[in-house]
């Protein structure tokens, strides 16, 4: 074995902890702008539930196969199928559809359009198949989403839904999903170093950042604050 495809399969460990603990911080800070749920009107509710299913029901699939499609290695390949596989076979949009038609939040134009810029933004970037950077940016989102789900959850139940299956699911195969991630990404990252590729690594975490931002954000509730200025 050569010294070169032994420093690439060698995981760099103390670089992606600290990685991981920024990404960390990030979800955190999303997670406590969540406006308190019990002062939401049902308009609101109904809102953010219809903005997520836009975005995620017709992307996310979209976004790991672009990670598939830029990973260099085997490992990498191998994790990002495996999160793949399961959308698929699980066919995990279909659960979120009846998700937000329990929760009577099935996305309408206006909500498409709330989120259409950031969305935009995020697939331009994917369609880059920047290999370390598209990894970081789904590892956070793997993340976040199992710390989002209880609140999605409640945001559905307080909307008279009973149909939980998507936030179960979510709430706790994507806490393996974001750790199997954080390995590939160590995988990628030593093959980047090597390459001298220059890439913004947190680039898609914070464009996915500025989505979620208006995914969460009252479009309404913007309007008139602009309104009144």
């Amino acid at each position: 074995m050569s010294a070169t495809v032994t420093a690439i399969q060698q995981p760099n460990r103390p670089q992606t902890n600290s990685i991981q603990q920024e990404l960390h911080h990030i979800g955190e800070e999303l997670i406590a702008s969540l406006p308190p749920i019990e002062e939401l009107s049902a308009g609101q509710r109904r809102g953010m539930i219809a903005r997520y299913s836009a975005v995620l029901e017709g992307n996310f699939i979209y976004w790991m196969t672009g990670a598939y499609l830029s990973a260099k290695s085997e490992e990498a390949r191998s994790i990002i199928e495996e999160n793949l596989l399961t959308e698929v076979r699980d066919s995990h949009p279909r659960m979120l559809r009846k998700f937000a038609m329990a929760a009577r939040a099935v996305p309408s134009d206006s909500d498409a359009l709330a989120v259409f810029p950031q969305l935009t933004a995020v697939r331009l970037f994917i369609g880059r198949l920047s290999t370390a950077p598209i990894i970081a940016m789904m590892a956070f989102f793997e993340g976040f989403i199992q710390e989002f789900m209880a609140y999605l959850a409640d945001l559905a139940k307080r909307q008279g839904s009973e149909e939980r299956e998507y936030t179960d699911v979510h709430g706790v195969c994507d806490i393996e999903h974001s750790e199997e991630l954080f390995r590939a990404l160590e995988v990628e990252m030593a093959i980047a170093s090597q390459s001298h590729e220059p890439a913004d690594l947190f680039e898609g975490v914070y464009l996915l950042r500025s989505l979620i931002q208006a995914i969460i954000a009252d479009p309404a509730r913007s309007v008139t604050a602009i309104r009144g200025s």
